[in-house]
């Protein structure tokens, strides 16, 4: 498994009025957690390591949606960037599916919506955000009945918690404490998708936002 970057329990965050919050938002938030330009630094490595590994396989990119949209756009584009300006370079295709295993702020049963069409998979896969892994092994145990070559997984976040299944992806961004996180495509109830920073979600917004 490959390294990723470890944000420690214990860790202050950055103040809010340090970085542009959007205005709905600013008494929502406990701290910035991880800030906008650290995730794309993060990320434009992740890309580095993948086109590296690949070895020249063709790339079917399969985006988890809706908090992984962010993410998979973005790490597509450094991919992308590596194919024009490097000597080795990825065939890639995207496909898309639909995940829901969140309502308020617990896990409830997994729902895969799409993936009819998963049959010609030879590559890759991706997520937003690890948890408990429960999420990810339905959804690789659903692949694995369309025989890809290989799947590899590349989640931005893992979180450090007790309800975790033991899963690991096989690509990380970053390893974070068992806190409710939004921001950067990650929502809480739809809210906080248009947040460009991830941070850490006060317990007063869970009960505003809360369907």
């Amino acid at each position: 498994l490959m390294a990723l970057l470890q944000i420690p329990d214990d860790e202050k965050g950055h103040d809010l009025d340090l970085f542009c919050i959007p205005k709905h938002y600013e008494n929502d938030l406990e701290k910035v957690i991880i800030p906008h330009g650290l995730i794309m630094d993060r990320t434009e490595r992740l890309a580095r390591d993948i086109v590296q590994d690949m070895g020249g396989h063709h790339i079917v990119a399969l985006c988890v949606l809706k908090g992984g949209y962010k993410f998979f756009a973005d790490l597509l584009d450094y991919i992308k960037a590596l194919n024009q300006n490097s000597d080795k370079s990825v065939p890639l295709t995207v496909d898309f599916i639909r995940v829901k295993s969140y309502c308020n702020d617990k896990s409830s049963s997994v729902k895969i919506i799409g993936g009819d069409e998963l049959s010609s998979l030879s590559g890759k896969v991706r997520l937003d955000i690890v948890e408990t892994g429960r999420t990810m092994q339905a959804l690789l145990s659903m692949l694995s009945e369309c025989n890809p070559k290989m799947v590899k997984v590349v989640s931005l976040l893992v979180k450090r918690t007790p309800r975790s299944s033991g899963y690991r992806p096989d690509y990380t961004g970053f390893e974070v404490p068992d806190a409710f996180l939004v921001g950067y495509a990650l929502d809480y109830n739809e809210y906080f998708r248009d947040l460009s920073h991830i941070c850490i979600l006060n317990d007063q917004a869970k009960e505003k936002y809360r369907v």
